[in-house]
């Protein structure tokens, strides 16, 4: 069976090269309606996958100077502690495994859902940022700092529970809170994010016991030369071909998850 975890992690790992998003959104769902692995470990793992994966990109990143890191440091200041948070209540509530695998394939399902929603509406959120004259409509600034902790607070919860939501959906808020952002720094911004908040989710949940090492490694295997192959042939293959078809699949298995 490892070797077919190996695969997938490759398949993920060439999507997410290739879109820059799709990791959680893809794997978590991949090991829980594929391989039948518990929702909750299949979110542990996925947490730690992701962390370590998005190392790299957050370094790539913060070499190249395309990251803010005031950014960073505010939704970093609302998603980190409502992850602690969550997972604090999550132990606390003590939940039998049923109860726990409705409540994570419940929000895994919001999740996906939101996130397809995201994708196919991008393009349609830039633009309502924007007047008539070419201006951008902005939060004044005494509220856009407030706003931005409260945007990593939703993303810290949701991500804790489902592990998606840190890529498109933190893509998407970042477009929406600051239209004057560069598309690269924000990709950047969001990647540099996500790897703290995966790590300490992920931290979290190995805490519980809902980690598996070895599907984790098996994952990593595939997913790193996936990764690499992928970001090398982004040039070639056309987003506006690659995002619809991918908000597709995640709206089918959203939908498989809410009526399963």
């Amino acid at each position: 069976m490892s070797w077919m975890y190996t695969l997938s992690g490759f398949l993920v790992g060439l999507i997410v090269g290739i879109t820059g998003v799709g990791g959680g959104s893809l794997m978590t769902p991949l090991l829980v309606l594929m391989f039948g692995v518990s929702p909750a470990t299949a979110v542990g793992t996925d947490l730690l996958y992701a962390s370590l994966t998005k190392s790299l990109g957050g370094w790539v990143h913060g070499r190249r100077g395309t990251v803010d890191w005031k950014v960073v440091g505010l939704l970093a200041l609302g998603s980190l502690p409502a992850s602690v948070l969550t997972i604090i209540l999550l132990k606390y509530l003590a939940l039998d495994e049923k109860t726990l695998r409705s409540l994570v394939s419940g929000v895994l399902s919001v999740a996906l859902l939101l996130t397809a929603s995201a994708l196919l509406l991008k393009d349609q959120i830039r633009k309502i940022a924007r007047r008539r004259d070419g201006t951008v409509y902005e939060l004044h600034h005494r509220h856009l700092p407030v706003a931005t902790i409260a945007t990593g607070v939703v993303v810290g919860a949701l991500v804790t529970i489902s592990s998606v939501g840190a890529g498109v959906l933190g893509t998407v808020a970042l477009l929406f809170l600051y239209p004057r952002m560069s598309a690269v720094k924000v990709v950047g911004t969001d990647i540099v994010h996500a790897v703290p908040l995966t790590a300490i989710a992920g931290m979290g949940h190995l805490a519980m016991g809902t980690v598996d090492f070895v599907l984790l490694g098996s994952l990593l295997l595939g997913s790193l030369p996936g990764i690499y192959i992928g970001s090398h042939l982004s040039a070639k293959v056309p987003e506006k071909v690659l995002r619809p078809l991918l908000a597709a699949m995640l709206l089918i298995i959203g939908c498989k998850l809410t009526f399963a």
